[in-house]
Parts: structure tokens; sequence; C-alpha cells
């Protein structure tokens, strides 16, 4: 993500963008899943979730207005990925890194649930990748909300 450019990140901030994008895992999830009943003929599904994820940042147009939800979050996540960890006020040091922790350790069991065939440990693991994730991405809104104000680049992108 630290590697968007401006005009990208101004897209991927669309709300469309980031929903799309949002229910893109459980489908690449299912994409994976299906390869107990479909076998190798399951990579096309994964490649076309895969390549959805790489063009998504890119697909939507800039939204008529950054003020809400969905493109603080980005905005969020374009501040956070633009800082260096010491420059990050210390109130937001440590949910997201808890969070991205969480997420790990749930996708661990996802990947053992799904070699295992296991669609229980799968699917729980997997609400809380979703979970982990949706918290993160509320602390990148409350980041941005802080911070929105202290740099004037960050400023502009809310409209």
């Amino acid at each position: 993500m630290a590697v968007l450019s401006d005009e990208t990140w101004r897209r991927h901030a669309d709300p469309w963008s980031g929903w799309t994008r949002y229910a893109a895992f459980p489908l690449l999830i299912a994409a994976l899943w299906s390869a107990h009943s479909i076998g190798w003929w399951s990579l096309l599904p994964v490649a076309a979730v895969v390549l959805w994820l790489v063009l998504n940042p890119r697909a939507f147009p800039p939204p008529c207005s950054t003020d809400n939800w969905a493109s603080k979050a980005v905005l969020g996540e374009r501040i956070w990925t633009g800082l260096k960890r010491p420059d990050v006020p210390r109130r937001h040091r440590i949910v997201p890194r808890v969070a991205t922790a969480i997420a790990f350790v749930a996708t661990l069991l996802m990947l053992w649930g799904l070699w295992q065939r296991d669609a229980a440990v799968t699917f729980l693991s997997m609400a809380v990748v979703m979970l982990a994730k949706t918290w993160f991405v509320d602390r990148m809104v409350w980041l941005f909300e802080d911070l929105k104000d202290t740099n004037p680049e960050y400023r502009s992108w809310l409209y």
C-alpha cells in the first residue's frame, strides 16, 4: 500500500473501493476452499480475486466526498503507511499492532482450517480476521481524525 501514487490513493478513497476490497476476502477464502471440490481449477477463482485485489485501488474514480468512514479509513491508512513509527502519536501505536497480530494468528488458523478441510475453523477464523481488520481500519479513522488538522496535506484530503 505504501507504493501507491497520490492518484491511486485518491481513487482508493472511494468507499466502493474499500467496501468491495473488504468483500473480496470471503470470496478469496471460498475460492481457496473450492480446491477441495474442483482441484486445480480453483486457481481460476483465486487468480480472479487476487487480480481484483491488485486492480481495486485503481478501479474507481476519486470520490465526490471523503467525509465518510470508509474514505477516512483509507486516508488514515495512507498516513499510517507514510509515517515512521516514532512519528505515530502514542495513543495510536498499540491497537493497530494488536489488531494486526490478532489477524495474523487468525490467518494461520484459517490456513490450517483450509488445509485440514475444517469448515468451522476456516470460517470462524476468517470472521476473526475480518473483525481484526475492521478494528484496525476503525483505528485508522481515529488516526486520520486526530492528525488531519496537524498537516495541511492531510487536511486537503478531506472534502
